[in-house]
């Protein structure tokens, strides 16, 4: 087929795919664009890339970055702050409520004091609220699960599709190649990781959104709807393949396992089948650790039992962070002189522009924060676990969806840099947290905010003692 012609079919798709999927009783804020574009970007290339003028990687590029892009987060992180200005106390109320993440990016911020270059952390560490602060767009909305499926459905549509497009009938936009000459699918995104990534993250709530349109034959517009989630389900599946990354065909496994599994009715109301759940994957990876299924799994996900070398990567990695209790500093030790220590154990195997993060987000943590870093972001995980649960024992269906995705961020992070931003995983681990404390203090039920509109639709508010008193 003509790419002229695929171009406009992927076209008419895409708006068919809107049109399907609209819900007129639905009335989302339309600061929702605003999460909206910013993961258009995130899950594909950044702005700066679209329109050509992305700089040549090096060095100084990590240091100074691209003018273009640092604009447009800046701009779009002015435009949310506006927004949650207007929503000050219920902000303020989510924010106290999930104190752990305010300890992580506070530590983050003293952090930069011993970076090698404090400027360029500080950046860095400011453009790390861009992640937060949609975040709080999307909770903070009138109707939060609502617009998370909008938001989904908005940024799913247009980038799988067009990730297929891209794959099929242009090769120098939607496939790459591998410093040793292997072809990869990357469709809108610059590798195969990224593209496995943000299908993945997409697809966990249209797996949770088609369940539940299955189930609920009273539905608003439900053939539609159940048309237009089944086909991104289809392209989503489809990326997946082509994407050939096995960590997230695994995380997908797991996180829709999950997703099925909770909302059976066996699981509905007992917490503690939740919890014999999440420890039997926990005992069954460990136990195929330690007896030697590590290759048996690898091997059927298609990776060498190395995990494609980053087993070699982490040893170089780990004895080379100067300070092991506090770290390079935050985002600083891919730009500073220890990585020269990586270069030196990795000579051979990796160029030295090849190489930008430790493919695991704990090592990852571990060498910017240090141990101080890596327990706290244990701490960020426990809490987010225990919030999804007792959000769970509140409402199953949201609980089980929040539950899958901090889950899947764990075990994604064992073998990708999961909790770096700005990164998908990173967003949507706090966009659960977030959600399961909501849900968990009765802020947030069903398709609505809790805080129910009052005279002149202006929402009165929960203090914040009786949130933190809930969640604590």
């Amino acid at each position: 087929m003509n790419p002229s012609v695929a171009s406009l079919i992927c076209a008419c798709g895409i708006a068919g795919l809107f049109y399907l999927d609209r819900e007129r009783s639905v009335r989302t804020s339309k600061a929702l664009w605003l999460p909206v574009a910013y993961l258009w970007i995130l899950g594909s290339r950044s702005v700066s890339a679209w329109l050509g003028v992305a700089p040549s990687s090096g060095t100084n590029v990590q240091l100074e970055g691209s003018p273009l892009d640092a604009a447009f987060f800046a701009l779009l992180l002015a435009a949310a702050i506006i927004v949650l200005s207007r929503r000050s106390k219920l902000t303020r109320t989510f924010l106290v409520a999930n104190w752990p993440i305010l300890i992580y990016y506070s530590y983050c911020f003293v952090s930069i004091s011993w970076a090698y270059y404090p400027d360029v952390a500080f950046k860095r560490w400011i453009k790390s609220f861009d992640d937060l602060a949609m975040v709080l767009v999307i909770v903070t909305d009138r109707q939060p699960i609502a617009a998370l499926k909008r938001l989904i459905s908005r940024v799913g549509f247009l980038l799988l599709p067009t990730s297929v497009l891209f794959i099929k009938y242009y090769g120098d936009l939607g496939v790459g190649y591998t410093p040793d000459g292997l072809r990869m699918n990357t469709g809108v995104t610059t590798n195969k990781n990224s593209l496995g990534l943000i299908v993945l993250v997409v697809l966990l709530v249209v797996l949770w959104n088609v369940r539940a349109l299955l189930r609920d034959k009273r539905a608003p517009n439900r053939t539609r709807r159940l048309m237009a989630q089944a086909t991104l389900l289809a392209f989503g599946v489809a990326l997946l393949q082509m994407a050939n990354s096995s960590t997230c065909v695994a995380c997908f496994l797991l996180g829709g396992g999950l997703i099925l599994a909770t909302g059976l009715r066996v699981m509905k109301g007992r917490p503690a089948r939740v919890h014999a759940l999440c420890l039997g994957i926990l005992l069954a990876g460990l136990l195929s650790m330690l007896f030697g299924g590590q290759s048996m799994v690898t091997g059927a996900l298609g990776r060498q039992s190395n995990f494609s070398g980053r087993t070699e990567i982490w040893a170089a990695v780990i004895p080379a962070v100067s300070n092991p209790i506090v770290g390079d500093g935050f985002e600083s030790f891919w730009i500073g002189p220890d990585v020269k220590k990586v270069w030196r154990s990795l000579a051979g195997w990796w160029h030295p522009e090849a190489l930008n993060e430790a493919h695991n987000g704990y090592i990852e943590i571990y060498v910017n924060l240090g141990w101080i870093g890596v327990c706290l972001i244990a701490l960020v995980l426990i809490s987010g676990y225990r919030r999804a649960v007792a959000a769970f024992a509140m409402d199953p269906t949201i609980g089980g969806l929040m539950l899958a995705y901090i889950v899947v961020s764990a075990v994604y992070s064992i073998t990708e840099a999961g909790f770096r931003s700005p990164q998908p995983m990173w967003v949507f681990l706090l966009l659960a947290i977030f959600s399961a404390s909501g849900v968990a203090a009765g802020l947030i039920g069903g398709d609505r905010l809790i805080l129910e509109p009052g005279r002149h639709n202006q929402r009165s508010e929960v203090p914040v003692s009786f949130v933190a008193r809930e969640l604590l």
